[in-house]
């Protein structure tokens, strides 16, 4: 691991953008963009507008490394150019920001009140390829959505063995098991969650990390363990549906989390923008995240 890129995860002010959206979520994305599915035909023209909106959002002058921590990445934007770099070289070497990927490939049905990840094959050549092109972690997700302790237990389990997995190939795993914001029992499942994630942390190597991205907890301060854990490099918060104002306001009332956003991040910002009206947009949710990061 880059140290330089560690250090600034694990102390530097800022949040995480997660740009990472894929497959299914794409055309949900670009049409909250302003982007129709009517717009083009395919899934090429497809990657290629979205593309086109994360260059957008990474090269404009409001996304920049003092209040931005880190951005995940999609595998094809892993893969493709920005200002005729790849994109995480562009990420670290313009614009100061640490780059992840996203490596899961969905979830499968829900069962036990979980949705596991799918099976994850070429992983390791796929962890290799992103080391290569200068990638510092990964982020992979998984959804509890009843406090079911068996079907929790299962999620957790399958998230620390894959992380390392991704820690023997040298990167920071993000392990993310979402609880669904419409949960009946949020707080129980949620309860049943940390102590999984506890009884995995305290089984870790010596000197292996992991980082952790979690719903914002029904009770403040709740993943205050967690965050103090010497297992655990950084804690971040997903914006689960959430408004950018409400994930905001319930963020700042969780000390030492930092966001991890992915709509509230980019709500408000049209393609039919101009480039100031674009840009102050773009300013105006990466201070008020950046703000609320900061508590």
């Amino acid at each position: 691991m880059n140290p330089k890129q560690h250090e600034k995860v694990r102390s530097a002010r800022g949040f995480i953008a997660a740009l990472d959206q894929s497959g299914g979520s794409t055309p949900k994305a670009l049409s909250l963009y302003g982007i129709q599915p009517g717009a083009y035909s395919g899934d090429r023209q497809m990657f290629e507008l979205m593309h086109a909106m994360r260059t957008r959002i990474i090269t404009s002058p409001a996304f920049d490394g003092d209040r931005i921590l880190g951005v995940i990445l999609f595998e094809q934007t892993m893969d493709r150019e920005i200002g005729a770099r790849g994109s995480a070289d562009y990420l670290w070497s313009v614009k100061q920001i640490v780059p992840f990927l996203k490596v899961d490939k969905g979830l499968a049905d829900e069962a036990h009140g979980v949705q596991m990840m799918k099976a994850m094959p070429g992983l390791d050549s796929l962890l290799a390829r992103a080391r290569a092109k200068g990638v510092f972690g990964t982020k992979m997700r998984s959804v509890v959505k009843h406090a079911d302790a068996g079907g929790i237990e299962a999620v957790v389990n399958q998230q620390f063995t894959i992380g390392k997995q991704i820690l023997a190939a040298g990167l920071m795993p993000i392990l993310e098991p979402e609880v669904d914001i419409h949960a009946p029992d949020k707080p129980g499942a949620e309860r049943l969650l940390k102590a999984a994630i506890l009884d995995q942390l305290d089984a870790l190597g010596q000197e292996q990390q992991v980082m952790l991205k979690l719903t914002l907890p029904s009770v403040d301060d709740f993943y205050a363990d967690l965050i103090g854990h010497p297992k655990v490099l950084r804690v971040a918060a997903l914006s689960g549906g959430y408004s950018r104002e409400e994930a905001s306001r319930l963020l700042a009332r969780n000390h030492g989390v930092i966001a991890s956003f992915s709509r509230a991040l980019t709500e408000g910002l049209t393609a039919q923008q101009s480039e100031p009206e674009f840009n102050r947009a773009l300013d105006a949710s990466v201070a008020t995240i950046y703000q609320a990061s900061g508590t």
